[in-house]
C-alpha cells in the first residue's frame, strides 16, 4: 500500500503548495538485499496527477508532461492561504500571527473505545483493495527474485515443496519470475522430501502442483538418511522430541543447498514473517536459504496471496490443487500422522491462531504498543471470538517467543520487504539477541 500513500502525498503536496511536483524513484535493478524498488514516476500539478509511469518495469521509463507555470503563479497570487503562511508567526510583511491555547490531558484509564479495531491489519477487508495489494506484493516478490538471479547469474532456482501454503506461494513466485525473465520453467528444480510426518494429502498436493506448473520435479525420501543420522548421534527415533524434528528440517536444507551447488542454482526460502516473529523454524534448517521471497509476508496474508494466484495466475489444473493446499491445516509435519493418516502436528493448536499473533506483531512492531494496550485492542478486535484470558495467554506466548528467538532473525537471509513490517536485521529491526522480555511479560500479567 506504500505506492497509493506516496501517490496521495505527491498529489496533495502539489495542491498545498500550488506547485508542480515531480517524483522519480529507484527501479527494480537496484539492490534487493531487503528492499525492492518499484520505479515510481509521478508528475502532479496543483493537486492533479498529470502522469505516472509503469511500476516494476524492467525497461527504462520516461514520463513527460507540461507544467503550466503561469497558471501556478496565478494560483499563488489568488490563494490567501498560500500568502498567509509565507511570514511564519507574523512577520513585517503583514502575514498573520497565530495564538496558542494550552491545555492538559490527565491520564485516565480507557474502558470503552469509540472506534473499530481491525482484527486483520495486514489484510484489507475490501476485496478489490485486497486484490490490488496481492497483485502488488506478487510484483515485488518477482522483481526482487529476478534481480537477484540475474545479479548472481544463477541458472537454476531450487525449492523444497511440502504441499503447504508457504512453499506453494514461493513456487508460484519462482514460476512467475522465470516467465518474466524469459527463462524456461525446466530451470526450476522443485524437490519434495517426504519425512516421518508427511501425509498423503500434502504429498499429493506437492506432486500435483509441480506437475501442473511444468517445473523439474525431484523426490528424495529423507527418512533413511535421518535414521542413519539418529544412529550416528545416538538418538532413539522413538523419542519424538526437538532433535527428532530438527534432524528432518536440517536434512532437507542440506539436500537443497547441495543441489543448488550441483546445478549452479539458488535455494529459495519459503518461511514467512509470522514464523520469523515466533521463531517457528529450525535454526540452520528451514530458517536458512539463499533468498527468502516470503520473509516479510505474514501468514494471514499468505493464504490470500495463494487464493489470489489461483484466480489470477494459475490455469484450471493448477487452480484445483491450489484450492486443496488452501484447505490443508498449517503444519511443519515433523511428527508422525495420527492413526487415520491425518496431520497430527497442527501449528495453531500449539502456538495459538496466526490471526491473533499477526495482530500482536502489527501493533507491537508498527506502533510500538505495550502489552496492556495490545491486549486492550485485541479484546475489541476479537470480541465474541476469543475471551480475554485466552488472548492474554497467547500474548505471553508471542512475547516469550519473539524475544527468545531473535538470534534466528539476526542471521536471516536476504528477502524483499513488501509492507510496513520487516524483521530484517539489516533493515527495520535491530534488536540484540539477548534482549530480556521480563518487563513486557510483567505488563502482560505474568
Amino acid at each position: 500500500g506504500k505506492h497509493a500513500y506516496r501517490r496521495d502525498l505527491v498529489r496533495q503536496q502539489s495542491g498545498r503548495c500550488a506547485a508542480g511536483y515531480i517524483y522519480a524513484g529507484a527501479g527494480v535493478h537496484e539492490s534487493t538485499t531487503d528492499l525492492v524498488f518499484g520505479g515510481s514516476a509521478l508528475i502532479a500539478e496543483n493537486g492533479t496527477m498529470l502522469a505516472e509511469g509503469r511500476r516494476f518495469s524492467r525497461d527504462g521509463e520516461i514520463v513527460v508532461r507540461d507544467i503550466d507555470l503561469e497558471k501556478l503563479k496565478n494560483e499563488r497570487r489568488r490563494l490567501s492561504a498560500f500568502t498567509d503562511i509565507r511570514g511564519g508567526r507574523g512577520g513585517a510583511d503583514g502575514s498573520r500571527a497565530f495564538r496558542s491555547a494550552g491545555f492538559s490531558l490527565p491520564p485516565k484509564p480507557l474502558k470503552k473505545l469509540h472506534r473499530g479495531v481491525d482484527p486483520h491489519p495486514f489484510v484489507p477487508a475490501d476485496p478489490r483493495l485486497r486484490d490490488e495489494r496481492c497483485e502488488e506484493i506478487f510484483a515485488i516478490q518477482t522483481a526482487g527474485l529476478a534481480k537477484r538471479m540475474e545479479h548472481t547469474r544463477c541458472r537454476t532456482a531450487v525449492i523444497g515443496v511440502s504441499g503447504g501454503l508457504d512453499s506453494t506461494l514461493a513456487l508460484l513466485v519462482i514460476v512467475k519470475t522465470f516467465d518474466l525473465i524469459g527463462a524456461a520453467r525446466e530451470g526450476i528444480l522443485a524437490v519434495t522430501m517426504p519425512g516421518f510426518g508427511t501425509t498423503d494429502q500434502t504429498y499429493d498436493n506437492a506432486v500435483e502442483l509441480m506437475r501442473t506448473l511444468g517445473v523439474t520435479m525431484r523426490e528424495i525420501d529423507i527418512r533413511p538418511a535421518c535414521l542413519r543420522h539418529f544412529e550416528d548421534i545416538g538418538h532413539d527415533p522413538e523419542v519424538h522430541d526437538t532433535t527428532y524434528e530438527n534432524v528432518q528440517a536440517r536434512e532437507r536444507t542440506q539436500i537443497l543447498m547441495d543441489l543448488a551447488n550441483k546445478h549452479g542454482g539458488m535455494v529459495i526460502g519459503t518461511g514467512d514473517l509470522s514464523e520469523l516473529a515466533l521463531g517457528w523454524c529450525t535454526y540452520n534448517g528451514d530458517h536458512m536459504s539463499m533468498y527468502g521471497v516470503n520473509a516479510s509476508i505474514p501468514k494471514t496474508l499468505v493464504r490470500y496471496l495463494v487464493a489470489w494466484a489461483a484466480d489470477n495466475v494459475a490455469d484450471a489444473a493448477a487452480k484445483k490443487v491450489l484450492q486443496s493446499v488452501l484447505d490443508t491445516p498449517i503444519s511443519p509435519e515433523l511428527l508422525p500422522p495420527d492413526t487415520s493418516g491425518r496431520i497430527r502436528q497442527k501449528t495453531e493448536d500449539i502456538l495459538g491462531p496466526y490471526e491473533v499473533h499477526d495482530f500482536f506483531l502489527y501493533h507491537f512492531f508498527r506502533y510500538g504498543a505495550p502489552p496492556d494496550k495490545i491486549l486492550f485492542l485485541a479484546r475489541k478486535a476479537f470480541d465474541g471470538k476469543y475471551d480475554e484470558k485466552t488472548l492474554k495467554s497467547w500474548l505471553r506466548v508471542f512475547l516469550r517467543r519473539f524475544f527468545g528467538q531473535q538470534f534466528k532473525r539476526s542471521c536471516m537471509p536476504d528477502g524483499p520487504k513488501v509492507g510496513s513490517v520487516s524483521l530484517s536485521p539489516r533493515g527495520d529491526w535491530r534488536m540484540p539477541s539477548d534482549a530480556d522480555a521480563a518487563a513486557w511479560l510483567a505488563d502482560a500479567g505474568e
